[in-house]
C-alpha cells in the first residue's frame, strides 16, 4: 500500500487542479432555470477508433442548469466558471458543449434520468462543493458525486468514463442518445466560432 501511495501521489500532485472562480455578478446574470423536469445528464465522450472513454461529465437541471465538466477544456464567457461548473447552460450552451466533444475521433454519449427536485438539488450542491478537479480524475469525480445520490448508489467509483456509462445505463428510467459529427478534431476552432455565434 505505502509503494503504491508512493507512486500515486506525485502524479496527482503533478496534475494538480487548477481553480477558478467567476465573480458573483457574472454567476449570478447568467443563471438560468431549465423549464423541464429535473434531471441529472451524464456525458461520456467515447473514442470512435478504440471504444473506450475519454471523458465523464454532468449536467444537473434543478433550481438551475449547469454542467460540472471534472478537468474539461470547454469553456464560454456567458457561461462563467467556478470550479469546473458552468453556471447558466442556457439550451444554446448545451448544443455548444455537445458540439464541442462530438468530432471525428470521439462521439458524445449522453444518458438522462428524471429525478425528484430534492435528488437534483443535492447533485447540485454536490457539484458546486467538489472543487477544482485534477486531470485524469474526471471519472471518478463524477462517479463520487454520482454515488452519493438517492438511487444511484450502484455506480462504481471508478477512474473510467465506459464504466461509468455502463453502470449509469442500466438505471431504470434512463434515456439515452448518441451523438456523432464528422468535424475535424480541432476543438479550439470550435471555441473560436462559439464565442462568434454567442457574445452577449
Amino acid at each position: 500500500m505505502r509503494l503504491i501511495l508512493f507512486l500515486v501521489l506525485p502524479f496527482l500532485v503533478a496534475c494538480g487542479a487548477e481553480p477558478v472562480w467567476a465573480p458573483d455578478e457574472a454567476v449570478k446574470v447568467a443563471r438560468y432555470r431549465h423549464d423541464g423536469p429535473p434531471e441529472i445528464t451524464l456525458y461520456t465522450m467515447i473514442s470512435n477508433r478504440t471504444g473506450g472513454g475519454g471523458h465523464s461529465a454532468l449536467m444537473v437541471s434543478a433550481s438551475e442548469r449547469v454542467v460540472f465538466d471534472p478537468a474539461g477544456t470547454w469553456y464560454h464567457r456567458n457561461a462563467p466558471e467556478r470550479n469546473d461548473v458552468h453556471h447558466g447552460m442556457k439550451p444554446i450552451f448545451v448544443k455548444f458543449y455537445e458540439d464541442y466533444h462530438a468530432r471525428e475521433t470521439f462521439h458524445v454519449v449522453k444518458q438522462t434520468r428524471r429525478v425528484t427536485p430534492q435528488v437534483a438539488e443535492r447533485a447540485l450542491a454536490l457539484v458546486r462543493g467538489y472543487g477544482a478537479v485534477p486531470k485524469m480524475m474526471c471519472a471518478q469525480s463524477t462517479s463520487a458525486i454520482l454515488r452519493q445520490l438517492p438511487g444511484f448508489e450502484s455506480i462504481p467509483v471508478t477512474w473510467y468514463p465506459e464504466r461509468v456509462m455502463q453502470a449509469y445505463g442500466q438505471l431504470p428510467g434512463v434515456e439515452t442518445v448518441e451523438i456523432f459529427d464528422d468535424d475535424p478534431d480541432d476543438n479550439a476552432t470550435k471555441l473560436v466560432r462559439q464565442h462568434k455565434d454567442q457574445t452577449r
